[in-house]
């Protein structure tokens, strides 16, 4: 378990460096990703609390984390090299 723990703190750690560039902007869509960062947070941490009262080994709850850690990487690191789905025009 101590393997997968230092690899979720690399992996979050690569996350926060993602959501500061995000975070940085101050525009729209830097508010609606801190929301989204407060929400999925309070998610995740009722989500662990309840694995955690059904008996699930910290592995398996360390290994979700890690699910949702790929995912706000791939999503944010999309948005942040340019290829997100709204276009800036050029004027």
């Amino acid at each position: 378990m101590f393997n997968s723990l230092i690899i979720l703190a690399v992996e979050a750690n690569g996350v926060v460096a993602l959501r500061m560039m995000k975070l940085m902007r101050g525009d729209r869509s830097a508010r609606r990703e801190a929301k989204l960062m407060v929400s999925e947070k309070v998610a995740a941490a009722f989500e662990a609390t309840a694995r955690l009262m059904a008996g699930d080994p910290g592995d398996e709850i360390v290994q979700r984390y890690r699910q949702h850690v790929a995912a706000n990487a791939k999503r944010l690191g999309r948005l942040n090299s340019g290829r997100s789905r709204k276009r800036h025009r050029r004027k």
